[in-house]
């Protein structure tokens, strides 16, 4: 890293890397890798819903953003034009970005924003991956509106491990709000109470037949009978995990977060936010049109959601007229419904590479808090009880910086952005799942971050909590995918619980959901070099503070090391 702060060294730097660029796009000529250039104007563009119009973050115009369509080996370069009134970020969820922090882009991480009237080029290549992915804004709740699907296929050559579907569609589940989600996000950080819940779920952006003013534009997947379709599922909700299922029709999941599964059949798939599942739909009804549907999943007890349901139709070629076929969804409380769900999802290998010595064993509580106020009564009190709502990590609500992002003054040598004093374990050890003291329900504000060496064995516990509410916390980790190799209801017990551990074929996911009131453990090798974030991505327990970050330390030479920054980077 000595040779980063240096800024001569790095102009040098930044000239070799201009030079392996230039090399890895001759040698990609032969391989058939190609290099795609897109660009991204944010800006905000009238966009009706639920008979109102609404000033919208949108990008190129379009709600939900532009589909990207890449192989495996590809590169993309995006310049992102921030024509805007807000500072914005863009993420590329699923993506590792090896050794490339700079272009994962969650805002105060790994980048400053790009600021209204500036721009940003996100360089990076699809290494060794492949899948259904996705792109969002990582700025505040301007996620609400700012996503798109990014598709990764084989490269030429390499096949699905599964039937060639005819036709494939990304399904993306979103949530709308009928006023501006950044102003239901600042009244909820002002109040320090629950952000007001969205008015409307959407498929592809739009709301469906059972909203107001909606049914002439609910989307429609045309198929004909005898088809194998794929269905690309992607919860871009805001803040809600959701059921998904297609009347009469089963659900044969073969992907998910981009990593193949052994095929199971099911009749409903419930999708976390930041999750991503592939399913293969036959067209064996007779021709008629038939509900796509989804809904919430709430897995929190006494909680303000959005009990609406989104539709799409599912539209034979000849239907008849009949109306639409409803499916059958889950009632919003059925975690037996989600849990049995989750534990059929196995990796396609019969057996994979999974870390058996671990170096760093590391045990996460996860959950909300409450902070107390000296006085209970003010507007910015409106919490449960008189307080303010709050989420942590083992205690530590994070904070993120606005000086710099943690990237750039690790880099920098900047001191007091960050210390890296984040606890590997609760630092006051109680029963995670009972009866909680009140004492402990109030967490500290701070930045830490986790430091580990290249090439560690991790696994982290994430243990659920039941302070406030005990519920359903879909993790996502920045940089990784890892290996889910266990879950559980109840206190994670460390005598007993590894013993049941599928250290054979388990699911290779890039979020994951801690079970309501009880622990998910996952395993990966940090050999990934850079800062990354750990967060819950419900985005208002973001915004309360339950993440952290990862601090991988650079391993032995270039290719163990952080590609150098590049110049335009944003400045805070």
């Amino acid at each position: 890293m000595e040779l980063l702060r240096n800024p001569s060294k790095q102009s040098s730097a930044y000239l070799l890397g201009l030079l392996a660029v230039f090399t890895f796009a001759f040698l990609a000529s032969f391989s058939e890798a190609k290099v795609h250039f897109h660009k991204f104007v944010i800006e905000a563009k009238p966009v009706k819903r639920l008979c109102r119009t609404h000033s919208t973050i949108t990008v190129n115009g379009q709600f939900p953003g532009p589909t990207l369509e890449v192989r495996n080996g590809d590169t993309l370069v995006i310049k992102a034009i921030n024509k805007a009134q807000y500072n914005i970020s863009l993420h590329w969820h699923g993506v590792k970005q090896l050794r490339n922090p700079w272009a994962d882009g969650p805002e105060y991480v790994t980048q400053c924003p790009i600021q209204p009237g500036r721009s940003y080029t996100y360089r990076y290549t699809l290494e060794n991956q492949e899948g259904t992915m996705w792109w969002h804004a990582h700025s505040r709740w301007l996620r609400a509106t700012v996503y798109g699907a990014l598709i990764v296929r084989p490269e030429k050559g390499s096949p699905y491990p599964f039937p060639m579907p005819k036709r494939e569609f990304p399904v993306m589940l979103g949530q709308w709000w009928d006023r501006n989600p950044l102003d239901v996000q600042k009244q909820a950080l002002f109040t320090g109470g629950a952000p007001n819940v969205s008015d409307a779920y959407t498929i592809n952006g739009q709301p469906g037949d059972l909203y107001r003013c909606s049914n002439k534009e609910t989307m429609k997947f045309p198929v004909r009978a005898g088809e194998t379709i794929l269905l690309r599922i992607i919860n871009s909700a805001l803040n809600q995990e959701l059921y998904f299922a297609v009347a009469n029709h089963k659900l044969t999941v073969v992907e998910a977060d981009a990593s193949y599964t052994k095929p199971f059949t099911t009749s409903v798939v419930m999708v976390g936010p930041g999750q991503t599942t592939n399913v293969l739909l036959k067209a064996d009804q007779s021709p008629g049109q038939y509900y796509m549907a989804a809904r919430a999943y709430e897995s929190g007890q006494n909680q303000a959601f959005d009990n609406t349901t989104t539709t799409a139709i599912l539209e034979y070629k000849s239907a008849s007229s009949r109306p639409p076929l409803l499916p059958q969804l889950p009632a919003f409380n059925d975690t037996n419904t989600a849990s049995a769900f989750a534990s059929q999802v196995k990796s396609l290998k019969s057996k994979v590479n999974v870390p058996t010595k671990i170096d760093d064993n590391l045990f996460f509580t996860v959950g909300l808090g409450l902070i107390n106020c000296t006085n209970p009564n003010s507007p910015r009190c409106q919490g449960p009880n008189g307080t303010r709502l709050a989420a942590s990590i083992n205690n530590v609500s994070f904070v993120f910086p606005r000086r710099n992002s943690l990237m750039q003054a690790y880099i920098q040598g900047q001191p007091g952005v960050f210390t890296t004093d984040f606890p590997p374990t609760p630092p006051v050890k109680f029963d995670y799942t009972g009866n909680v003291s009140r004492g402990l329900w109030q967490p500290t504000r701070g930045t830490k971050l986790l430091k580990l060496k290249f090439g560690a064995r991790v696994q982290i516990v994430l243990q659920d909590t039941s302070i406030v509410t005990a519920e359903e916390h879909p993790m996502h980790l920045h940089g990784y995918s890892f290996y889910v190799v266990g879950m559980g209801t109840g206190n994670f017990n460390p005598s007993t619980d590894p013993a049941k551990f599928n250290l054979i074929d388990p699911p290779y996911r890039n979020t994951i959901g801690t079970p309501p009131g009880g622990w998910a453990a996952i395993r990966f090798v940090a050999d990934n070099p850079g800062i990354w974030l750990l967060h819950c991505h419900i985005d208002s327990h973001l915004t309360w503070g339950l993440a952290t970050a990862l601090l991988v330390e650079n391993g032995v030479g270039l290719l163990q090391s952080v590609q150098y920054a590049p110049l335009d980077l944003p400045r805070c």
